[in-house]
């Protein structure tokens, strides 16, 4: 894979950095979004058990007043002329639209608020309810049911009229629906729910919003299965009006009647989407900001890495005019000198810009150690290049101590071509390196090892090549260099400190 250029090195840097931080930020809005929806699912469940309350003691004060005009001895002994004077003060306190019917057990009307004309009455509806009212002798609730007298949908509360413990009337009241109306009109918390009230069949018979196109209408499907299983239920539905709710219902355990309310989905998420919008828009505004930044970044670093170069290479250019002039020099001033001595000037000159020319391809930021011995070896290498192993660690070099080291490796190498063991055919060298850390700073030890060479002797005088290593790994490198001529071959150590840099 093609090595990637500054400015996309830097614009993942800038994207690998932010986008994990938009991801958390979108995270973060949605756990907040969860959270909101439970808490909504539970205001939902309190708000319904809050209206069970409200509907069952609006119903309990009914059908009080109801009982209590079941004991009346008017009533009681038939004489509905002066009940009724009685009735309509029942009625006055629920407005216009109430109705109190009295029948006997096969639903003959005896008695109806709105006419003393019982004759022209028609029989009762819902005879069901009545027979229940005589059977338990307990107040009963009806569903929605047609009605006898006014043929419109009405819900009705009937108590039984005893005499001697025994059932001989179904006193009956049908309240105005308004009442059932008004009441989910104030406990609906605001517009943005819906509300209803539903008889025991599922049928509507208050709600808000929209309660005249709604009422008689039956629940939604998920809804009514829910009901007939369970009395009380969170759940997710679609209202009569085809808009998505978080819902709860629960079942008044007095009328049997459910009442349900929800709020609308879109309002529970609405905060989810503008909070991903806004996260989004930031993170895009910083991302931009940021991809706009590393851009210009890398073209001043692009900039400066042009001019480093330039210089570089115009350094290059003249320390390589250097060293040929230095060559042409050392060509007329050893025109009468020994071919042995020019060799050994042009070898040190040759190993001083092998050192310079992988300075170069590094930009002057250094070298490895490895790489640098192989520069120093390589003219010895050419006949033999299994001749001399190499081992040691990595070591990363400054470039005054590369080109030092050059010249000291390149030094011990010639001594070695020329009376060592690479002055035979049979001869072997052994270069070891290692970094002792036990010193307060780092140090390098160079290990030199020939065998197979011819018979060592030491020299009687030492040589400028001698002199040279010695020096350099002393004034240079701070460190030593020593020699020492054994029977089996001569071993080379320098040590010196490594730079602080590497």
């Amino acid at each position: 894979m093609s090595k990637l250029t500054l400015p996309v090195r830097l614009a993942l840097l800038v994207t690998g950095t932010m986008l994990p931080l938009i991801v958390f930020a979108v995270g973060l809005a949605v756990y907040n979004y969860k959270q909101d929806r439970s808490d909504a699912t539970r205001r939902v469940l309190e708000t319904v058990r809050s209206m069970r309350l409200v509907l069952d003691s609006e119903v309990q004060r009914m059908t009080g007043g109801l009982q209590v005009l079941a004991l009346t001895n008017s009533l009681r002994n038939g004489d509905f002329q002066n009940f009724r004077r009685i009735s309509l003060g029942f009625l006055d306190q629920y407005g216009k639209g109430g109705l109190v019917l009295i029948s006997d057990r096969k639903g003959r009307l005896l008695f109806s608020s709105t006419t003393e004309d019982t004759a022209s009455l028609p029989p009762r509806g819902n005879l069901e309810i009545i027979e229940k009212v005589f059977a338990t002798k307990s107040p009963q609730y009806s569903d929605l049911f047609t009605g006898a007298i006014n043929r419109r949908q009405v819900l009705t509360v009937e108590v039984p009229v005893l005499r001697d413990g025994e059932v001989i009337y179904d006193l009956c009241f049908s309240p105005p629906l308004g009442i059932f109306q008004e009441l989910v009109e104030k406990q609906r918390p605001d517009r943005l729910w819906t509300v209803s009230l539903l008889d025991t069949k599922g049928f509507v018979f208050a709600r808000a919003p929209n309660p005249s196109e709604t009422f008689g209408k039956q629940a939604s499907g998920a809804l009514y299965d829910a009901m007939s299983r369970t009395p009380e239920a969170a759940l997710s539905t679609v209202s009569l009006d085809g808009v998505a709710l978080s819902s709860a219902f629960t079942r008044s355990q007095l009328t049997g009647w459910t009442i349900v309310a929800g709020v609308a989905e879109s309002s529970l998420i609405a905060p989810l989407w503008r909070n991903i919008a806004i996260t989004s828009l930031i993170g895009g505004i910083l991302l931009l900001v940021g991809l706009t930044f590393a851009v210009r970044m890398a073209t001043t670093i692009a900039r400066g890495e042009m001019l480093h170069n330039l210089l570089i290479e115009e350094l290059n250019h003249r320390v390589k005019n250097t060293l040929a002039l230095m060559q042409a020099i050392a060509v007329q001033t050893f025109r009468s000198a020994s071919r042995d001595e020019r060799t050994k000037f042009e070898g040190r000159l040759g190993a001083l810009a092998e050192a310079h020319n992988l300075l170069s391809q590094e930009k002057w930021a250094g070298s490895e150690l490895q790489d640098v011995i192989a520069r120093a070896l390589q003219p010895f290498l050419l006949n033999g290049p299994d001749r001399i192993r190499m081992a040691g660690p990595s070591v990363p070099l400054s470039p005054r101590l590369a080109v030092v080291l050059t010249m000291i490796v390149h030094e011990i190498a010639t001594n070695a071509a020329k009376y060592g063991a690479l002055s035979n055919e049979t001869g072997r060298v052994t270069l070891d390196w290692e970094v002792i850390t036990e010193a307060p700073k780092p140090r390098l030890r160079l290990i030199w090892t020939e065998i197979g060479g011819p018979p060592v002797t030491a020299p009687v005088q030492r040589g400028f090549g001698s002199r040279l290593i010695e020096r350099s790994a002393r004034d240079q490198l701070g460190g030593e260099a020593t020699v020492d001529f054994l029977p089996r071959g001569v071993v080379c150590t320098v040590t010196c400190t490594l730079d602080e840099a590497q």
